[in-house]
């Protein structure tokens, strides 16, 4: 009953969400850096609602550092039992020749860094991927954020 009032309510007060144009018109250009890169171009691209081509109204450029990791916690011995992954994104998004936007953003998950190697591996392996989920939603939704308000602003020219 509080779910029917909540949109009764948006649906009185001209309430339009960011995505109901086709402000999402996004190529998202490939990022050199390797499988990481790879990763967060399809995260981009989902999060865009596909894959658009090189003749999108929108052209975003991102450039992605190497992951670093830091050494959260240790065992007297000196072993590292817990580890950082950070990731840092720069990014470009043009309409046209037009710069509307740049940026920089990162993002870091903690693991557990055990003494088992494929364990340690998978370990890292899942928390570069959701590291990489996080900077695509931020990155994403700044994207969607700043074409939206471009595309107002040039309809009120």
């Amino acid at each position: 009953m509080k779910k029917l009032l909540l949109v009764l309510l948006l649906a009185g007060c001209g309430f339009r969400p960011m995505f109901s144009d086709n402000d999402t018109d996004i190529y998202v250009a490939p990022i050199a850096s390797g499988v990481n890169g790879i990763e967060l171009r399809n995260a981009l691209n989902a999060h865009f609602g596909g894959q658009r081509d090189a003749g999108a109204k929108y052209t975003l450029s991102v450039v992605l550092q190497e992951p670093k990791t830091k050494y959260k916690a240790l065992e007297a011995t000196g072993i590292s039992t817990w580890q950082e992954i950070l990731l840092t994104a720069t990014y470009t998004l043009r309409a046209g020749d037009s710069v509307i936007a740049t940026g920089s953003e990162s993002a870091s998950e903690s693991y557990s860094f055990v003494r088992y190697l494929v364990a340690a591996n998978a370990s890292y392996n899942h928390a570069v991927k959701n590291t990489i989920t996080v900077l695509a939603d931020k990155i994403g939704n700044r994207a969607i954020a700043e074409t939206y308000k471009y595309a107002h602003t040039e309809n009120k020219k």
